[in-house]
């Protein structure tokens, strides 16, 4: 199972998999029935997680809504250290995953926009190097491991400090690596290079241990949360957290032209 996955993960293309595999992982749910771990996004039960990534984690996606580890602690940080299910909120996704649309979506207290350059979940087609919205539209900005594919990340994080409210808040996460400082080389273009340099074959950036300091050149205030460390280890195994994981919350700064 854990090849047929990274096989699948690496090498059919991304639109197409957000389209299909729902269905695939739902059929598999079946022989996955347990009571040992639960997902808080979904609130369903199973035996384990399955395996997921291109080097297979195991008890890693929830079978039913397709949260991953990151997703289940994001879950847990909003209801827990947010307003975000309560407060009306004006909420601008980007990249939006699967296991969070049609839930956000159903929130009657948020106004929920999900945009994308290229994902058929996205309503609104958009660049995130230069988001289709007015100055301070938005109370909260998600953007989930965007960064590591764009172009110029600095100038994305400037375009989503500047689409904030003045109390505005946001999440970007992406994949860090205990490395010193951020690698990246705008002359390595082919994918087998990039996979062997940034860990990908659509990564143009392996982030370190900069990466918030790197986001803060934006304007943006990058906070970098250490809630998972605050949880019980009856939590982060009952939910297969990631033990590590930091959440980079992020507040407006200063706009930088």
């Amino acid at each position: 199972m854990k090849s047929i996955i990274s096989f699948i993960i690496r090498y059919i293309p991304r639109s197409f998999l957000q389209h299909i595999s729902h269905i695939f992982l739902r059929i598999l749910a079946v022989f996955y029935r347990g009571h040992d771990v639960s997902c808080p996004v979904c609130k369903r039960e199973f035996s384990k997680f399955l395996p997921y990534g291109r080097k297979a984690r195991e008890n890693a996606l929830c079978p039913k809504c397709l949260a991953l580890e990151r997703h289940r602690l994001m879950w847990l940080f909003l209801e827990q250290q947010t307003n975000f299910f309560d407060a009306k909120l004006k909420v601008l996704h980007i990249a939006p995953e699967l296991c969070f649309i049609d839930r956000f979506e159903k929130l009657p207290n948020i106004e929920y926009i999900t945009g994308d350059i290229e994902s058929p979940l996205a309503k609104v087609k958009m660049d995130v190097h230069q988001i289709p919205f007015e100055d301070q539209h938005f109370d909260v900005v998600f953007c989930n491991h965007v960064m590591e594919h764009v172009d110029d990340d600095l100038l994305a994080c400037k375009e989503i400090n500047r689409v904030l409210k003045k109390d505005g808040w946001g999440i970007i996460q992406s994949p860090v690596y205990d490395i010193p400082q951020t690698l990246e080389d705008k002359s390595v273009t082919s994918p087998a290079e990039r996979e062997k340099m940034f860990g990908q074959r659509d990564h143009v950036r392996k982030y370190g241990n900069d990466y918030a300091q790197r986001l803060s050149q934006s304007g943006l205030k990058v906070h970098e949360d250490q809630f998972v460390k605050t949880l019980p280890k009856e939590t982060i195994t009952a939910h297969a957290l990631p033990p590590n994981e930091i959440i980079f919350y992020c507040t407006k700064g200063a706009v930088i032209s």
